[in-house]
């Protein structure tokens, strides 16, 4: 009997052991011991995600920066044309006014082995730029921005995901083994002022569909259906990892990060959280089309315009925040068309309405301002070498309008 026990409790430690091992790296293929582990604690204060919400107000992205993939290693921040990022940029982001700040993050130009392994200097400097915001009391949403690979079919080991049956394999080792790594390195010296984004704009690239999701296509039913599991995963990777990540804030995203996605039917859905009232929708808005980044467009905004606005968001409360769901507009902006006066008729009229439903907008800027040649992608606000604002008038007018 004695033996029996002892048997027994050698395979309750045994068991132990491998549970507690197995989340630092034996069920995954990085490198524990190159990963980053995030050993501070402080205290997650608890709260709703509609009174989140209500705090993170208005938010601003750090485009074209961390999110830049066209190189490997540390370069990659100012292959873009962007400036490293400092704190006195992050300074002057939260003393116009802003509450929120998205760093669109890529990663698969950063593993340093065909086993996803993250290199620990890029994460170091991640963590350091989510640091100084945290400092200047800044919600702070980190994603997995650029990883979407290029085209359908095989993915070549480590280089992204793509939500599909048949690139599911490759997109699923990809994705725990970058959320297992993610939530080592930001966990208990975070609290409910880190916001973690599964996925920026996951979607079918290349195909007709890849923006608009069309309910009567069975390649949209099927990407919706496998980035419904690539969502679950990394939620559950998340949640597993234990401490503040237990129960920290994350944002979900659809097809294309498009309203459509979410409402064409009911392909897409939430995955199932172990703890209540912690999700988000992540979803893009640069509507309407013609007058947000069409190019060269439509020019003055009109009330034909503002009814499509307003259509779309009755239908996001209606499905969404009415039930207690707050949606995170991670992306809004309209291009540069050398038309300041109508722009600003457009932010007004864009977060005044999200706000009557308690959506938070992040401006997208990806720092290219100057129209005098085209309006394509013209969505630069900060001029961060300067610190100084091109459009003041258009952030006053986010901010105020946001509920200052």
């Amino acid at each position: 009997m004695k033996k029996l026990m002892l048997h027994f409790l050698s395979i309750v430690m045994l068991s132990s052991i491998m549970l507690t091992s197995a989340w630092a790296g034996d069920k995954y293929n990085f490198s524990s011991k190159k990963a980053l582990k995030d050993k501070k604690s402080v205290k997650f204060n608890d709260c709703t995600s509609m009174e989140l919400a209500e705090k993170m107000k208005c938010g601003w992205n750090l485009g074209n920066t961390l999110d830049a993939n066209a190189k490997e290693g540390m370069a990659s921040e100012e292959s873009w044309g962007q400036p490293l990022t400092t704190k006195e940029m992050i300074d002057a982001v939260a003393a116009a006014g802003f509450k929120t700040i998205r760093l669109p993050t890529s990663w698969a130009n950063h593993f340093i082995d065909s086993n996803y392994t993250i290199d620990s200097a890029w994460m170091k400097r991640v963590k350091e730029i989510v640091d100084w915001c945290i400092e200047d009391g800044l919600y702070v949403i980190l994603n997995d921005h650029h990883d979407n690979y290029e085209r359908s079919g095989q993915i070549p080991r480590g280089k992204g995901y793509y939500p599909t049956s048949l690139g599911y394999n490759e997109s699923m080792l990809f994705t725990k083994n970058l959320w297992a790594q993610i939530s080592m390195a930001f966990n208990g010296g975070y609290d409910e002022h880190l916001i973690f984004e599964l996925f920026n704009e996951p979607r079918l690239r290349g195909h007709d569909h890849e923006w608009w999701y069309n309910p009567s296509c069975t390649v949209c039913k099927d990407g919706a259906s496998n980035l419904n599991k690539l969502n679950q995963l990394a939620l559950n990777v998340i949640r597993d990892s234990g401490k503040n990540n237990a129960k920290r804030f994350i944002m979900v995203t659809g097809l294309g990060a498009s309203g459509n996605s979410y409402l064409a039917d009911s392909s897409w859905k939430l995955p199932k959280d172990s703890v209540e009232d912690r999700l988000l929708i992540s979803v893009h808005f640069y509507t309407p089309y013609s007058f947000a980044m069409e190019n060269p467009g439509e020019t003055i905004f009109t009330e034909k315009h503002a009814g499509e606005i307003a259509y779309d968001f009755t239908r996001l409360n209606d499905k969404f925040v009415s039930k207690g769901i707050p949606v995170i507009i991670g992306e809004f902006g309209a291009t540069n068309k050398n038309n300041l006066e109508e722009r600003l008729k457009w932010f007004e009229f864009f977060v005044t309405e999200a706000r009557k439903y308690n959506m938070v907008c992040c401006l997208w800027d990806n720092g290219d301002w100057n129209a005098k040649n085209t309006f394509e992608e013209k969505f630069g606000f900060f001029n961060r070498s300067e610190k100084t604002w091109y459009f003041p008038e258009i952030i006053d007018k986010i901010v105020k309008s946001a509920g200052e």
